[in-house]
């Protein structure tokens, strides 16, 4: 079994090399210890969030922390092709179950989108508080997934701050049921910001696609079948991800 992963002190976690000596306190170390029930002799994962991940054995175990010695330290390069996915709030939840997805199948970035037919609003005094909580299911997933570079949650978007973002990707692709073009045919470039837009229950409105398009993006058909909004940029990630990433 895949050992557990936690998450460190960025610091601490920059600072370990084979050998020394790395405490795991605060919430992550309580639960280390009183929910996994870490003992000594165990072998567990350290990550600082941002590509660094570390081996270690535990050698002693409190109520608070985890004391181990460090085995291996691997260093995991910033992916020069991002995927990023931007989410168009939806209702029930379903946008944090297409967060959580999306984290374990390896996205890069995720966007929130306030869309025209998004019945979902964020309004400007929860902002912090729902983007809070998006970040919350990202850290969940990152660690269940045994990812050591967790995805950025950006400040949401609109339709305009999101076709300007658009301008600037090497590549921008549009779910659409109406496309006649196949995901899985696209070409991905070699590097640059794959941006992958999902949009709300009741679909992407006529003038929002005609915005994107005119920034240069490309309406897609990711298959024959209607995908829920929590489901379809999982989806097409993985579509995506087995082109490029999963060989």
């Amino acid at each position: 079994m895949t050992a557990q992963l936690f998450l460190g002190e960025p610091e601490a976690v920059r600072a370990a090399t084979p050998g020394s000596t790395l405490v795991l306190g605060g919430e992550e170390g309580r639960h280390a210890a009183t929910v996994v029930r870490l003992r000594p002799g165990e072998r567990y994962l350290v990550s600082d969030g941002a590509g660094r991940r570390v081996l270690a054995e535990a050698e002693a175990v409190d109520r608070a922390s985890v004391r181990g010695r460090v085995l291996q330290v691997t260093d995991e390069p910033a992916p020069a092709l991002r995927l990023v996915l931007v989410q168009a709030l939806a209702k029930g939840d379903r946008d944090e179950q297409a967060v959580e997805t999306a984290t374990e199948i390896g996205v890069d970035e995720i966007v929130p989108w306030q869309a025209e037919r998004s019945v979902v609003v964020w309004r400007p005094d929860r902002v912090d508080r729902s983007l809070a909580k998006w970040a919350a299911v990202v850290t969940r997933a990152s660690k269940q997934s045994r990812r050591c570079r967790m995805p950025l949650v950006c400040p949401p978007h609109t339709t305009r701050t999101l076709a300007a973002r658009v301008g600037g990707a090497a590549l921008t692709l549009v779910l659409h049921e109406e496309a006649a073009e196949p995901l899985a045919a696209v070409s991905l470039p070699a590097e640059g910001d794959v941006l992958v837009v999902v949009g709300p229950e009741g679909g992407i409105a006529p003038a929002e696609l005609e915005a994107l398009r005119d920034a240069g993006a490309r309406p897609v058909r990711l298959g024959p079948t209607i995908l829920r909004a929590s489901s379809a940029g999982p989806a097409a990630l993985a579509v995506l991800s087995a082109a490029e990433r999963w060989r």
